[in-house]
């Protein structure tokens, strides 16, 4: 069967992603074709139709509303490719091109509606070194943080690791056993991916330049290659890998943990009933995130036990200045992961404005961190570092009640940016300027009746009723349109007009795009 250029296009991408479903952008709409529209139509309960004379089954969902239909997929295990248009399709030769510019998978989330905010989101790599020794690293795209250890205690060990931590994925190497990854899939129910280039570019050395065991840097290796190489872009908010001994932590099988009931429940299998729904009245996500991580993983060293202690012991001993503390953290958002989108380039004026309000909160919460007796405490709040400079550069900047999307405008504050001001200026005094020349047009032709109006499909207009055509200047006013009961038309100034507003908009368009943070995409 032949195909369409754009259909060919469509299978040489697809051909790269065998394992996913290709979000193939077509105007408004991501498009799928094949079994993937097969597949997504169950899925995803949308009605599936066809295209080409009905041989090539298909569906779609808008562009505008695609992140509630990824969340769906990637709840239920799929990863899914975007692919978009790279170029301009009025300069382009052909099939406009069209590439894939990321890939969501169940471990690389990063979108704030895809996230539980009191869990991890991890993405883990598991390598075999030799019989009954494994290396097992993970890492939290949304956060940044990425652990390592090694274990040597046989593949059991590994699934009980993998069951205490709230992994999603997980990366393998192809010759990993075909037994072990039917565990993965049918036992522990993680999407399973499969390394295929095992290099890590220059610039993500530095993340393990602290793992000094091959081993463990080789498992590291294969983590950051999986995101960087599914990303498309830089992802410079990941922070150095840490090491964690397992000597060091009390070794919890999967077995144990559950009928402790430290996390969730033995009947329901949820938090409700569990140790750590009792104990949990954390008022950060942040803090949510980093009790359930001391509960999954308890301290066996004495030193480390009581540093921890003393730190709980200063907060519990002054009850007033703990509430005060309580208070003043209950207005702070999710700096981690809101940190996590802005390096990551998925970030939105929403989330810059929660980002200014959650540090204009920290030189209080210093002040009354300083007011503890304990010296840790005290430690704490002078190693805090309240950001005067980017709070300033927030408050200069974003606009209180800027809108989600980009593309709206208004984001910028009038004055933070020259130009933005001067293309703003020439598209708000456009309604003064045209009520102007209504006016003047209305003298000098004596036509009371007169108006000059705008239309997205033929722009300015000067419009005359038919009974007072004879009054039409006709060596300035040129036919643009004729209606059943008038004729519209343009003249040289209003021409002029048009093309000044059509390089503002277009210019303020970019200057916004260049300017904002949330635009970052791998060249």
């Amino acid at each position: 069967m032949s195909y369409t250029p754009m259909m060919q296009q469509y299978l040489n991408i697809k051909a790269d992603y065998q394992d996913c479903f290709l979000f193939f952008r077509l105007g408004d709409f991501y498009e799928m074709f094949f079994e993937d529209a097969k597949k997504a139509a169950l899925e995803l309960e949308i009605t599936l139709t066809s295209r080409d004379g009905g041989g090539i089954p298909m569906c779609g969902v808008p562009y505008h509303s695609a992140e509630s239909y990824i969340k769906t997929l990637i709840d239920k295990g799929y990863k899914v490719a975007i692919c978009e248009q790279v170029e301009d399709p009025k300069t382009a030769k052909g099939v406009v091109k069209r590439e894939v510019v990321q890939l969501i998978t169940p471990g690389t989330v990063m979108e704030g509606n895809m996230l539980e905010d009191k869990e991890n989101n991890y993405l883990a790599a598991i390598t075999e070194t030799n019989e009954n020794h494994f290396t097992f690293s993970y890492s939290d795209m949304s956060t940044g943080e990425t652990f390592v250890m090694n274990i040597t205690r046989g593949w059991d060990a590994v699934l009980s690791e993998l069951y205490n931590r709230p992994i999603k994925e997980i990366v393998v190497e192809q010759d990993l056993s075909v037994d072990f990854i039917s565990d993965l899939t049918d036992k522990m129910k993680l999407t399973v991916s499969f390394a295929k280039e095992i290099s890590l570019p220059a610039d993500m050395k530095i993340l393990v330049e602290d793992v000094e065991n091959a081993d463990l840097q080789h498992s590291c290796v294969v983590l950051y290659n999986y995101l960087f190489h599914t990303q498309k872009r830089a992802i410079e908010h990941l922070k150095k890998a840490q090491v964690i001994e397992l000597n060091e932590h009390m070794t919890l099988d999967m077995y144990s943990k559950r009928n402790l009931e430290i996390t969730s429940s033995l009947m329901r299998n949820e938090k409700f009933g569990s140790l750590i729904w009792v104990i949990d009245r954390t008022v950060t996500a942040m803090g949510a995130r980093k009790l359930k991580k001391w509960l999954e993983r308890p301290l066996l060293t004495k030193s480390l036990i009581e540093n921890r202690l003393e730190l709980v012991t200063g907060f519990y001993d002054q009850f007033f200045e703990r509430e005060a503390i309580r208070e003043a953290l209950q207005s702070i958002y999710d700096l981690e992961r809101l940190s996590g989108r802005v390096s990551f380039g998925n970030v939105n004026a929403r989330d810059l404005i929660q980002l200014k309000r959650s540090i204009a909160k920290v030189p209080a919460i210093k002040e009354k961190l300083k007011q503890f007796a304990n010296k840790s405490i005290k430690k704490m709040a002078n190693n805090m570092d309240s950001l005067p400079e980017l709070f300033q550069l927030l408050e200069q900047s974003i606009a209180e009640d800027a809108p989600i999307s980009i593309m709206d405008g208004n984001i910028l504050k009038d004055g933070f940016h020259t130009d933005l001001d001067q293309y703003r200026h020439a598209s708000r005094n456009g309604k003064n300027w045209i009520a102007e020349l209504e006016r003047k047009e209305k003298t000098e032709t004596n036509i009371k009746s007169l108006k000059i109006g705008f239309n997205k499909v033929f722009g300015y207009y000067i419009e005359v009723t038919r009974a007072n055509l004879s009054f039409v200047p006709e060596d300035r006013y040129q036919r643009k349109q004729t209606l059943s009961n008038a004729e519209r038309f343009i003249t040289e100034e209003l021409k002029e007009k048009e093309n000044v507003d059509i390089r503002s908009r277009g210019k303020k368009c970019r200057t916004r795009i260049s300017t904002f943070p949330g635009n970052k995409r791998k060249g």
